[in-house]
């Protein structure tokens, strides 16, 4: 998705992001010729869907890897075609009683999806068992903080 400007027709670039705490995230998106902004409000759910997905508005939270968007739709990549990052952890992380009860309180939906980023979280920093503090410095080094 992008923003244009209507009377300039350029892309607006990125200008700032709100997380206000009443669930909600605005992002703001100014166009370079001109210096119109415009808003984007997003409702609690909207913005937890997006954090769900480990989506950070404004910018990347980790390095493009190579062939990255070919290798999401591939189903059975072969390591010598695609080879994968070297992971610190590559064994499975526990998870602590308290991550899983924390987990709970996640919508059924996205549940599965934010598993998987809290794995990948751990298993790049080497981090053996989930627990409620590495979740939170975890939302913290990820951008969803507030959400």
């Amino acid at each position: 998705m992008k923003f244009l400007c209507v009377d300039c027709d350029r892309q607006m670039a990125f200008d700032e992001r709100a997380v206000p705490g009443d669930g909600t995230m605005a992002a703001v998106f100014r166009c370079p010729a001109c210096g119109r902004k415009t808003a984007m409000l997003a409702n609690p759910m909207e913005t937890q869907l997006v954090s769900s997905l480990g989506v950070k508005v404004g910018g990347r939270t980790v390095p493009n890897e190579n062939f990255e968007g070919i290798r999401a739709g591939v189903d059975e990549a072969r390591d010598e075609a695609l080879p994968a990052p070297p992971l610190t952890n590559p064994g499975p992380v526990r998870w602590s009683v308290e991550a899983v009860e924390r987990l709970g309180h996640v919508p059924s939906f996205v549940r599965g999806m934010v598993k998987k980023i809290y794995n990948e979280y751990a298993r790049e920093r080497g981090i053996e068992e989930m627990t409620p503090a590495v979740m939170d410095r975890a939302r913290s080094d990820l951008g969803l903080e507030g959400m």
